[in-house]
Order: structure tokens, then C-alpha cells, then sequence
């Protein structure tokens, strides 16, 4: 029960404050979230440093975020904010289909190579290097050696299955690649 409570409360970052916007406090605002627009979901639920944020606004310009943040009016204040992540609390992402896996839930698995007995580690974390997202595959004390493995995230191809309840990853992949 207490791990239960732990994730719901987990930290999910899903974006941050990038360069500042003129001289009145606005900010071009980085999302995380796929699509990007899933962001403004979020807008009453943003935190940083566990302190709630309240936006007066968060607006799409071409391909951009613009936002402000109520009471901070000039651009002194909000470059300290610059690069401050921005986070929710898992409790409050929507529930996913039984087939699918939010990214921050893979972090921690256990991947399991092409031979059912092969621990290659741990997933540390995941990332897209421009064509692919991949997973960033640590060494544990129980890994059949010590490398660090990129695995592309892509299923039926790589990835063979996730198991969620056991949290192992199954991939198509061999400890010489």
C-alpha cells in the first residue's frame, strides 16, 4: 500500500520554463508531453520545487509555447526561473489502456536479451536522439556484464513485450550488439 501511495505521487516532469519573452514576465515554455499540446491538460496541476504554479496563461505561437505565470511581471523574475522543471504528481495522468506503458513506468525494468537468461540491466532511463526513441539500458550487479546498452524503442522489432506487473522487458536483442 505505501508503494501503491509512493507512485501516485511520484514527480513527472513535463516540461520547463525555457528563455524569457519580452520584458513583462513571459516565457517560452518547453513541453515534454507527446503530443506537446497534451501539456495544457495539466495547467492546474503544474509544480516546481513542490509549489504549486498558477499560470495566467499558456498559448500556442506557431510552433511554440508562450506562457506567464500570475505575479511574476518583469523579465528579472522569471529568468530565475529559467530551466525549472516542471512537474505533476502521477496521480493525476489519465489511465492508459491495458497495451500501453507511460515512459516514466518503464524506468527501473528489468531488460531480458534474446536469450530468455539474459539480463542485459536496468532500463536508467529513455530518450530520442532524433530518428528513434531508445532506451538507456544500465548494467545491474546481476547483468551478464557490465555495458551500457542504447536500445531502440520500437516494438516488434526490439521490444518483443512488456510486463508490466513484473516489470521486465523482453527485447530482441543480444549482449554482443
Amino acid at each position: 500500500m505505501i508503494l501503491q501511495k509512493m507512485i501516485k505521487n511520484k514527480p513527472i516532469y513535463i516540461g520547463n520554463i525555457g528563455k524569457p519573452r519580452g520584458l513583462k514576465g513571459e516565457f517560452f515554455l518547453n513541453s515534454f508531453c507527446s503530443p506537446s499540446e497534451n501539456i495544457l491538460m495539466y495547467i492546474d496541476h503544474i509544480m516546481i520545487d513542490d509549489k504549486r504554479v498558477k499560470f495566467e496563461y499558456i498559448k500556442k505561437n506557431n510552433s511554440k509555447f508562450i506562457a506567464k505565470i500570475q505575479n511574476i511581471d518583469n523579465i528579472d523574475e522569471i529568468k530565475k526561473l529559467t530551466n525549472a522543471k516542471l512537474k505533476i504528481s502521477a496521480k493525476n495522468l489519465p489511465k492508459l489502456p491495458s497495451n500501453e506503458i507511460y515512459w516514466h513506468d518503464l524506468v527501473g525494468m528489468k531488460v531480458i536479451g534474446i536469450n530468455k537468461d539474459e539480463l542485459l540491466g536496468a532500463v536508467k532511463e529513455l530518450n530520442n536522439f532524433g530518428a528513434n526513441d531508445y532506451l538507456i539500458v544500465k548494467p545491474t550487479s546481476d547483468s551478464i556484464d557490465n555495458e551500457e546498452r542504447l536500445i531502440p524503442f520500437i516494438k516488434k522489432t526490439f521490444i518483443n513485450s512488456i510486463d508490466k506487473k513484473k516489470r521486465v522487458i523482453n527485447v530482441n536483442w543480444q549482449s554482443n550488439y
